[in-house]
C-alpha cells in the first residue's frame, strides 16, 4: 500500500486518554478536508476501539495502546493495537449486544459501531496475546 502521511501515537490505557487518541486521529485525518459527519465517524469509531483495548484488552491492569494512522489518496486508516488477553471468539465479540462485561453495564455495540461508521473493520486478535483493530475510511471530496 502507498502511503502519503502517517504518524504513531502511543499511550497508557487509561481512560482519560481515550478523548486524546480521538483528537489526535481526527487532527491528523483532518490533512483529508473530511465533512464534520466523516470526521465523527472517525472519533466515535476510534473512542470504541480504545475503549475496548482499555476496558476489555487489559481489565483492571495498566498497558500500553498503540495508534497507527496512515493516509493514503482519500483514505484513513487507523490501526488501534494493545497487548492485552485478546479475543478468544471474534465472531461472537462482533455480535451486536455482546459484552463480556455486563456487570459494567456496557451496551456491547462498539464494533458494531465501528462497522457501521467505517468502510472496512478488520480484528487480528490472539488469546494472551493482544488485539490489532485495522479501520479504513475513504473522504468523499466532493465537500
Amino acid at each position: 500500500m502507498r502511503i502519503d502521511n502517517e504518524m504513531k501515537l502511543e499511550f497508557l490505557s487509561k481512560s482519560q486518554n481515550e478523548s486524546f487518541a480521538r483528537s489526535v486521529v481526527a487532527a491528523f485525518a483532518a490533512q483529508l478536508d473530511p465533512t464534520i459527519e466523516e470526521l465523527s465517524e472517525i472519533k466515535t469509531s476510534v473512542s470504541e476501539a480504545v475503549t475496548n483495548c482499555i476496558i476489555h484488552g487489559y481489565e483492571n491492569k495498566q498497558g500500553r495502546i498503540s495508534i497507527i494512522c496512515r493516509l493514503n489518496g482519500s483514505m484513513v486508516e487507523v490501526e488501534i493495537i494493545d497487548e492485552g488477553k485478546g479475543i478468544e471468539n471474534i465472531d461472537i465479540a462482533k455480535q451486536p449486544l455482546y459484552t463480556s462485561k455486563p456487570e459494567l453495564e456496557r451496551s456491547g455495540m462498539g464494533f458494531t459501531v465501528m462497522e457501521t461508521l467505517m468502510d472496512e473493520l478488520e480484528i487480528i486478535s490472539e488469546k494472551d496475546v493482544g488485539t490489532r483493530i485495522i479501520m479504513r475510511k475513504t473522504i468523499n471530496n466532493d465537500n
